[in-house]
């Protein structure tokens, strides 16, 4: 395997414990012992189905210990109070905060107690598939250590995945990448004085201001990961705030209530780069049964509907299932493509739609207005009209079916409010028609 991220450390973990010998290659040193590469993440939100692949490795416990709950999101509006939108409908229907440093290390010290055998510094350079000879270098001292292969290679490298190039140049795969218009850059609130939270931990804050919008998660030693999403170009954009100086004055006028809780607001601005945000799409996953990509490196998606890693997690669980069904690697591998490949493509996009979603409409009446309804149709058509995000986010439904039937549902919500300022005007018995008619169809595919 190549990457010891978190879901090569999962991987190797699952495979470790179904019998298989894994050696995993990371480019980077043991942040054990180095340090996690820091200021280019995002805080993850750990979801059911996360928690599942988790459960199935048998290592919930040891990562739930580090995660906070998140009951929902609170949305700040400037000149009112916080409100709190509620995910679900009650604590059991929450996405837990981890960080991806603290995640990283408890992963990877459980593949290694699973038995997997991982060599850090070892960048991979070059692979001859039909040969069977890979070429990694120690970035350290530019020193090579090749290797010669028989078993099948697995890419979990991430998004700038160097097994997906090498297969690309082996075999062009189809890569395509569109770059989203906005990048982000990460902060931090500190604990206060006392050492407590500095606010509401139980919950995602949002302050959305439109076509931008800042985030911040909690983590259990009592910070907060704030992250900044802002156009590429315009005002403001990356290209018009580039100082300290300038991002203070930025938050000074735009986030005015978040700039006290981050002292470090400057500092930490000219320290850590900007980050891309982008969907990686590609034709083909794999090279027989010689080579496989999953999670990022395969199908990476902007982080907005905070599904990356719980879709790393899921594709990490369905090829530990395949394998062990499939005496053939190469009718596993195509198995797992074709399983999965429709599920990405469907969360890429519905990954998209939420950012629109965050930066825009959290605070917008039409679409609180259908939040409304769309609780009271959950509790009057239980099992039918299923909110589109407890499909995704408290269930493992095959995100391509979410999808599907969150289309429809999305649907029935703006016909129904359209014109109406309240609930008090809606036909219901037009609703509920509408509702039975619609999802009926699509009954059996939940």
């Amino acid at each position: 395997m190549v990457g010891a991220g978190l879901a090569g450390s999962l991987l190797a973990t699952l495979l470790c414990r179904r019998g298989w010998q894994v050696t995993v290659y990371e480019r980077r040193g043991d942040p054990r012992i180095k340090g996690y590469e820091s200021g280019r993440s995002i805080n993850l939100a750990l979801a059911e189905r996360g928690r599942h692949a988790l459960r199935r490795a048998g290592v919930e416990d040891a990562v739930m210990a580090q995660a906070v709950m998140m009951r929902g999101r609170m949305v700040h509006v400037p000149g009112e109070e916080p409100l709190l939108q509620r995910y679900g409908r009650d604590d059991s229907e929450s996405i837990w905060s981890v960080h991806r440093a603290d995640l990283n290390l408890t992963l990877l010290e459980l593949a290694e107690q699973a038995g997997a055998q991982v060599h850090f510094y070892r960048r991979l350079h070059t692979v001859d598939f039909g040969a069977g000879y890979a070429r990694f270098i120690d970035d350290r001292d530019d020193q090579p250590y090749d290797i010669h292969f028989d078993v099948p290679l697995i890419g979990a490298d991430g998004a700038g995945s160097a097994l997906r190039a090498a297969m690309n140049r082996w075999s062009p795969l189809g890569e395509r990448v569109e770059f989203l218009d906005h990048s982000y850059k990460e902060l931090e609130i500190p604990p206060t004085a006392a050492g407590g939270f500095a606010i509401e931990p139980n919950a995602l804050h949002i302050w959305p201001r439109g076509h931008y919008m800042c985030i911040a998660l909690p983590n259990h030693v009592k910070t907060f990961t704030v992250t900044l999403f802002l156009p590429n170009e315009g005002e403001p954009s990356f290209a018009s705030v580039h100082s300290g100086a300038d991002a203070q004055a930025l938050f000074e006028r735009e986030f005015p209530d978040a700039l006290p809780l981050i002292p470090k607001l400057r500092e930490d601005w000219e320290n850590h780069p900007p980050g891309l945000l982008g969907t990686l799409y590609l034709d083909r996953w794999r090279l027989g049964g010689r080579a496989l990509l999953l999670g990022d490196a395969a199908h990476a998606m902007v982080p907005f509907h905070g599904q990356g890693m719980n879709c790393a997690f899921e594709d990490c669980v369905a090829l530990a299932d395949l394998l062990e069904a499939n005496d053939d690697v190469n009718a596993a591998f195509a198995a797992f493509e074709n399983a999965r490949k429709p599920n990405a493509l469907a969360i890429q996009k519905m990954a998209l739609e939420n950012y629109v979603e965050m930066r825009d409409r959290v605070d917008d009446p039409d679409f609180l207005l259908q939040r409304e309804l769309e609780r009271q149709l959950q509790h009057r058509h239980p099992g039918r009209f299923v909110p589109h995000y407890t499909m995704v986010t408290f269930m493992r439904i095959p995100y391509a079916v979410a999808l599907r039937r969150s289309e429809v549902q999305r649907g029935i919500l703006v016909e129904a409010t359209r014109g109406h300022a309240t609930l008090d005007d809606i036909d219901w018995n037009a609703v509920d028609a509408q509702v039975r008619a619609r999802l009926e169809p699509l009954q059996d595919t939940a």
